[in-house]
């Protein structure tokens, strides 16, 4: 009888592989590899590995083959058990990572970090990660998606600090579970008459919504803090939806703006950021034009301007 080679992930834990247990169950010895957790040697009960191993062994290791123990009952011909990790296991190490940062003899910055000081850095990601998404840049958007995790890691780890109401990222990502199955009968609850297409869906959202959260307005919970066009985007698209008819929406200036993009289905913020961003282009542009025509740009009129303004 061959020797056993059984993997284990210690992101998850001391859980073991099903395909393991008739394994561990039918083997003579169990001996722990070198980079085997403690707590896993503990609920195994296993021994240190050997020189050499008996017939019919089977060595847990946490790393790779290349483990010492694990490649000399490889080189022998023992067989591998291993089950690959669950979607979302390296969040389990972005969470410790995340703890260790910000405990004794982690790093000072992290540890001096409060929800309050975090906020600018929490806004500068996320129009960062807006950016990766408008410029359609892959590599950004992944790095850009990692950052503002880290923002949800570090206000949830800081969280956990509260003596009066502690809650951390398991509590934070249950009440996210929550929240979807609650707000999605129709995808975990057998179904749902109300909803027919993705519009009777958001309509349907909200309803459930404001239900959940007992709001008494249409328009309660919308963050009044966001930049202006988005909140009278935001503001439309609730009244709207509320029955709102379009002659009680604001008609003065930018509101009016706002009111029509939504009404034909924009997004005006969206729109506004991606004329701005063009404008910007341009202003680069006409300069860099002026520069290459050995023109100093700090130098142009109007009539330069125009001159060099990109067709």
């Amino acid at each position: 009888m061959t020797s056993t080679v059984l993997l284990v992930d210690v992101r998850l834990g001391p859980v073991l592989p099903a395909a393991a247990l008739s394994v561990l169950r039918a083997a003579d010895h169990v001996y722990a590899g070198s980079d085997l957790p403690s707590s896993f040697v503990d609920v195994l009960g296993a021994a240190p590995a050997p020189a050499e191993f008996p017939a019919g062994s089977v060595v847990v290791v946490a790393a790779s083959l290349d483990e010492p123990a694990a490649a000399r009952v490889f080189a022998d011909g023992g067989s591998v058990i291993g089950t690959p990790a669950p979607d979302g296991a390296e969040l389990l190490s972005a969470v410790t990572v995340m703890d260790r940062l910000r405990s004794p003899h982690g790093c000072p910055w992290d540890a001096d970090q409060t929800h309050e000081s975090l906020r600018r850095y929490l806004l500068e990601e996320t129009y960062e990660l807006l950016e990766a998404i408008e410029d359609g840049d892959r590599a950004a958007l992944r790095e850009e998606l990692g950052d503002v995790l880290l923002q949800v890691l570090f206000h949830s780890r800081i969280a956990t600090e509260n003596a009066l109401d502690p809650f951390g990222v398991d509590e934070v990502a249950a009440d996210l579970v929550g929240k979807l199955v609650g707000r999605h009968p129709h995808v975990f609850a057998g179904g749902d008459p109300a909803v027919r297409d993705a519009v009777t869906q958001q309509h349907r959202w909200e309803e459930l919504k404001q239900a959940e959260k007992q709001r008494q307005s249409s328009v309660d919970g919308v963050a009044l803090g966001q930049p202006a066009m988005s909140l009278a985007a935001k503001l439309v698209q609730r009244a709207t939806r509320a029955g709102v008819p379009a002659d009680l929406l604001p008609d003065n200036g930018l509101f009016a703006l706002a009111t029509e993009a939504v009404l034909a289905g924009d997004d005006p913020e969206g729109d506004l950021r991606a004329a701005a961003k063009r404008f910007w282009a341009d202003v680069r542009a006409a300069e860099g034009a002026a520069r290459d025509a050995g023109v100093d740009s700090r130098s142009l009129d109007a009539a330069g301007w125009r001159k060099f303004w990109p067709r």
